[in-house]
């Protein structure tokens, strides 16, 4: 059975530095989040929810709701950041093990440090060979995914799933297979986003992610259910927008709106056996959009696709 659950980034909590103000509390979110019609939740960022394993097992027992993951950013391209990087995640995952459903492990959501490098800000959606990273840089790259979610195995137990992510080092889909290629399958498997898929492809429409969802399968683990509007992203092209600016205009759309065909996304995991949670993800900036009303109008839209 596929579940659905939600993120708090879906009420603009974001991991960026400049996304700290103005956030929607975590107690009206997880209250939004339930009464919406979703049965899972992420963590957020570290701090956002209580980090007392007690405290946090009460907020989601009270509201019925599951832990289904929390985001790991760390510069892995760095290798003086592994270290920190690893401590970090196993804080987390700590956190996560003790409140977890056994039924239903929580991930460890790993990712790079997104929207750190100028660059790869710059060009979100449009990214060309010649800004990847050097032989060097992936090998660094990929020994810290493996030494971190190595590390989160075989101290709690966890799984860790990579997340391929726009304005990241990990955004193309050449980007993602590289990684995988470098990483440990035993230890890192991939959530595979739907919307940044799309808007990384350079080529957003409902087949380009049918083919990633295909090419990556074997890897996938964990799904997030994010829409992508062709039109913001053609515009962000034309208009040379930044990472954050695209999704200040709603690149990642409401689910329908965009070019995702959840639909056949759907099929497609019941068809192969996915099972566990599905992860709806409407990036929005805090105090932009209506997070409940997208949240309800997102959750009845997967009913109708019978999710």
């Amino acid at each position: 059975m596929i579940h659905v659950g939600n993120a708090p980034c879906s009420w603009g909590t974001l991991e960026f530095n400049s996304t700290q103000t103005g956030r929607i509390g975590y107690a009206q979110m997880l209250d939004e989040l339930a009464e919406t019609g979703y049965t899972g939740t992420e963590l957020g960022d570290w701090g956002f929810m209580p980090t007392e394993p007690d405290a946090l097992r009460r907020e989601l027992v009270t509201r019925q709701l599951t832990m289904t993951g929390a985001f790991v950013p760390v510069a892995f391209r760095h290798r003086a950041a592994h270290a920190e990087g690893e401590a970090r995640a196993l804080r987390t995952a700590r956190l996560l093990a003790a409140v977890a459903d056994p039924s239903h492990p929580p991930f460890v959501v790993l990712a790079d440090d997104n929207a750190s490098d100028p660059v790869r800000t710059r060009n979100a959606g449009r990214v060309t060979r010649e800004m990847t990273l050097s032989e060097d840089g992936w090998r660094i790259f990929a020994e810290g995914v493996n030494r971190v979610a190595r590390a989160v195995r075989e101290q709690t137990g966890l799984r860790a799933v990579f997340h391929h992510h726009c304005a990241g080092f990990v955004e193309t889909p050449d980007e993602i297979e590289h990684l995988l290629a470098l990483t440990d399958p035993q230890y890192v498997g991939l959530v595979f986003d739907t919307g940044h898929y799309a808007f990384g492809s350079r080529r957003p429409c409902a087949d380009e992610v049918m083919r990633g969802l295909e090419r990556f399968w074997p890897r996938t683990q964990y799904v997030h259910l994010k829409d992508c509007s062709p039109e913001v992203a053609q515009r962000a092209a034309d208009e040379n927008w930044d990472y954050h600016t695209a999704v200040r205009h709603g690149v990642f759309c409401e689910l329908g709106q965009g070019c995702v065909p959840f639909d056949r996304v759907a099929a497609w995991l019941r068809q192969h056996g996915y099972r566990g949670f599905v992860t709806v993800e409407q990036d929005v900036l805090p105090g932009l959009g209506t997070p409940k009303e997208s949240a309800r109008r997102n959750r009845a839209f997967l009913r109708a696709i019978g999710l």
